[in-house]
């Protein structure tokens, strides 16, 4: 991660946000990590294994919920002493995941995790604007959106393989990296930033703001919704295993960090709408190949495609949502992000019941979500630099 932080600015901008980076990796990873250990989190635990696939659920809700107010209710408390009171209690209940001795208190703390990292992951994005210049930023947003991105592709490849030994030493790598982010915390130029009275919230209520919230939750149903049907596709139609399934998985990861630094680039010579454009086309194209090709090869280089564009997709979000209101940068990135996951929870309930029903028509339902955002952006009005 050092490595990423030097190529991303802590060495040329000064301030330390390298753990910026590790902290974004945290949200997307502790969405899905349970996802295929589902049945032997079941059998351990003497449950069922829907009650457990509810382990997704219970930690994307809370999540979601409490973003929409936990990025303005953080600038008020301050942000350093925020994130790391989120982080404490993030390990506190990562280990009574893997502690669990039943099936209801497994689900509590799945609950509790999603709670706390309400608390960290708009404040990251809303500290990334005010400690890199604007000149870099794009590029700093990408790096971040990587981070994302690689929480979410390789949550299952990680998790598949511990728990081929012991599903309870899965919690053991969010956790040691929650540790690292305690002790190494941002700067203080952003991390301790306080308001001065009460950050308000009605600037929150801008257009700006409205389309990031839109693209965000549009990237995420069409994303998740893709890494879900993959996953069920390789098995069905290629017999694929569950550590085949986690490398599939894991290549949307690695082509969101591949990508992270000439999409940065991009956006900062661009702006927003060229690349927004760009990058929906290109998910939309990688959904649709990943449904239709009749080679595992071809389904990976759809899903490559669509891990790099949400990636870029991610970087537009962040910046048009931090940067939308000024007086409440936690609020509004908070706010865009609570869209996103509000998507991510939304995308198995909507597509996997059509995948079942005829798998075409669950991959095309999948790929309307970009083709959706094309024309909220093509139709945008507020996409003017600030």
């Amino acid at each position: 991660m050092a490595g990423l932080a030097d190529r991303g600015f802590a060495r040329r901008a000064g301030p330390r946000v390298w753990p910026l980076y590790v902290g974004g990796f945290l949200g997307p990873y502790g969405s899905t990590m349970v996802t295929p250990m589902v049945h032997e989190v079941a059998a351990g635990l003497r449950g069922s294994v829907t009650a457990v696939a509810a382990a997704v659920t219970v930690y994307m809700v809370p999540f979601a919920v409490l973003l929409l107010v936990s990025g303005t209710l953080a600038e008020r408390w301050g942000r350093r002493r925020t994130v790391r009171v989120s982080l404490v209690v993030f390990v506190l209940v990562s280990v009574l995941c893997a502690a669990a001795p039943s099936i209801e208190v497994f689900l509590v703390a799945r609950a509790l995790q999603g709670a706390s990292n309400a608390f960290t992951t708009p404040l990251l994005v809303a500290s990334i604007i005010d400690l890199v210049p604007a000149q870099r930023r794009g590029r700093a947003l990408g790096w971040f959106a990587a981070m994302q991105a690689a929480g979410q592709g390789f949550s299952p490849l990680i998790t598949g393989l511990s728990a081929s030994w012991n599903w309870r030493l899965a919690f053991a790598f969010p956790t040691l990296v929650a540790i690292v982010l305690v002790l190494f915390p941002p700067d203080a130029a952003a991390a301790a930033r306080r308001a001065e009275g009460a950050v308000p919230w009605r600037v929150l209520l801008n257009r700006r703001l409205g389309l990031a919230a839109a693209l965000s939750f549009l990237s995420y149903l069409g994303a998740v919704g893709l890494t879900v049907l993959v996953v069920l596709r390789t098995q069905d139609d290629f017999g694929f295993g569950p550590v085949q399934r986690g490398l599939v998985s894991a290549a949307f990861g690695v082509a969101g960090v591949a990508a992270a630094g000439p999409l940065g680039r991009w956006a900062e010579r661009t702006g927003p709408r060229s690349l927004g454009l760009v990058m929906n086309t290109l998910l939309a194209a990688g959904v649709l190949t990943a449904a239709l090709a009749p080679d595992p090869l071809l389904v990976v280089a759809g899903v490559v495609a669509a891990g790099g564009a949400v990636t870029g997709i991610r970087t537009i979000v962040n910046e048009l949502s931090a940067t939308s209101a000024p007086a409440n940068r936690g609020g509004a990135a908070s706010l865009a992000l609570s869209a996103q996951f509000f998507g991510g929870a939304l995308a198995p309930v909507l597509w996997v019941p059509l995948y079942h029903a005829d798998a075409r028509w669950g991959f095309a339902a999948a790929a309307s979500a970009p083709l959706a955002a094309l024309l909220v952006l093509l139709t945008a009005r507020t996409l003017r630099p600030r």
